[in-house]
């Protein structure tokens, strides 16, 4: 089940791979080579890396020698500073009445369950951060 949409599907799969792809200082990893690799298509990847530019997340070098590097390590960038530039993250939760039963009614059936998933889902994106696929690249390297 994805907790959020495409473009912030898109972004974390990008950064997952400049985060396996980081080495001591983060060389820039070409665009193609990332879209590549996590199957984004050029255009769509242009504007995540874009947005995450701007956000001060990645840095873009041009050249032949050119791409995207993390600005940070892996392990300070969390799932979540990447979801919020493309997701509202404190978003009302979305009750199966209608937008107006819960907080004008009893609550309904599901809102303490809908509450717990989402204060989950928060503490997941917070908690987790680019490292894990640093990790997961050493596993597969037999590291």
């Amino acid at each position: 089940m994805r907790i959020y949409g495409k473009m912030a599907a898109n972004a974390v799969a990008a950064m997952s791979y400049l985060a396996e792809s980081y080495a001591d200082k983060g060389q820039p990893v070409a665009t193609l080579e990332i879209a590549n690799k996590r199957e984004i298509s050029r255009p769509l990847l242009g504007k995540v890396l874009t947005t995450l530019s701007q956000a001060g997340l990645v840095k873009g070098s041009p050249g032949p020698k050119g791409g995207f590097a993390l600005t940070k390590h892996p392990s300070e960038i969390s799932l979540a500073s990447i979801v919020k530039e493309f997701e509202p993250t404190d978003r009302p939760l979305a009750c199966p009445f209608g937008p107006n039963y819960c907080g004008n009614h009893a609550p309904c059936p599901l809102h303490d369950e809908l509450a717990a998933f989402r204060a989950k889902e928060k503490e997941f994106l917070e908690d987790t951060d680019l490292s894990v696929f640093q990790y997961a690249n050493s596993l597969e390297k037999g590291a």
